[in-house]
């Protein structure tokens, strides 16, 4: 049986002047005739990877076009318009998604951003969104280590630093000091595990944790000064936006490295920068 508001690979059953029929299981799927792929066979019995939803009549319908979001994920997606009922939301598909007003956590207007999940009305069938996260987030054990790596989802800034959501399961927090360079709700990030405590809440970092990522980003600085010609303007002096922009650390990392390089003979240090020995 095919999944609403989820990739699907479905079998072709039959060829009509307006699409294709596809095999959902219960019932036929159809594939308007603007979404056959044309660069792959589509014949009787072949199958195709497409994404199933509801259309503005509430009618089953498939899609090759690839949404922002699939039903069990969070995105953050643009406020395209409002009613009495809710709102409606961009998510790529000609038909906008859903949210209640009664699933807003903030007062939105067109034109805003918000951090939802999708999920599937019980009731009405009906993809729709939530920007209520609680209830789908820490619903499991977490288990991660210092330093594993993780994708974030940015969501809001607190006094603290950044909330985020960890691999679409889990809250965590970045906080400020590990905020070196230009973030903002909705952007999604590679992260690390600093530290899980014992009372659940997971602290995280923008760059990789421990020795062995010192030594990572002091063969960074080595390969960027070769391809440099063998000199970066970049010192201990230079500004952390700079610095994170050319190699996504902090500038207390970057001057640890360059300090490491120094001791050991490989580079030079001055006030234009850095050189290869």
């Amino acid at each position: 049986m095919a999944q609403v508001g989820r990739f699907n690979r479905l079998q072709i059953v039959k060829h009509t002047d307006f699409g294709l029929y596809l095999d959902g299981g219960d019932e036929e799927i159809l594939l308007p005739r603007r979404y056959i792929p044309r660069d792959q066979r589509c014949e009787v019995g072949d199958w195709l990877e497409v994404f199933v939803y509801l259309d503005s009549e509430d009618r089953i319908i498939a899609t090759t076009q690839r949404p922002r979001v699939q039903v069990g994920e969070f995105a953050s997606l643009k406020v395209v318009a409002i009613n009495s009922v809710g709102l409606f939301l961009d998510w790529g598909l000609p038909k906008d998604l859903f949210m209640p007003h009664s699933e807003e956590r903030r007062p939105l207007q067109v034109g805003d951003y918000c951090v939802v999940h999708v999920y599937l009305d019980p009731r009405t069938r009906r993809i729709t969104a939530t920007a209520r996260l609680d209830r789908y987030l820490d619903r499991a054990p977490a288990a991660y280590r210092a330093g594993q790596p993780v994708e974030l989802l940015l969501v809001e800034r607190t006094d603290l630093g950044f909330k985020v959501i960890i691999e679409g399961r889990h809250w965590g927090l970045l906080h400020k000091n590990e905020l070196f360079k230009f973030v903002r709700p909705g952007m999604r990030e590679k992260g690390y595990i600093r530290e899980q405590r014992a009372d659940g809440k997971i602290s995280l970092s923008l760059q990789p944790i421990g020795r062995e990522a010192g030594d990572q980003l002091a063969e960074q600085i080595l390969a960027r000064l070769r391809e440099a010609g063998g000199r970066l303007a970049l010192g201990d002096r230079s500004p952390p936006e700079e610095i994170g922009r050319l190699f996504g650390v902090s500038k207390g990392n970057f001057k640890k490295a360059i300090g490491g390089l120094y001791r050991q003979g490989l580079i030079t240090l001055d006030e234009q920068g850095i050189a290869l020995t």
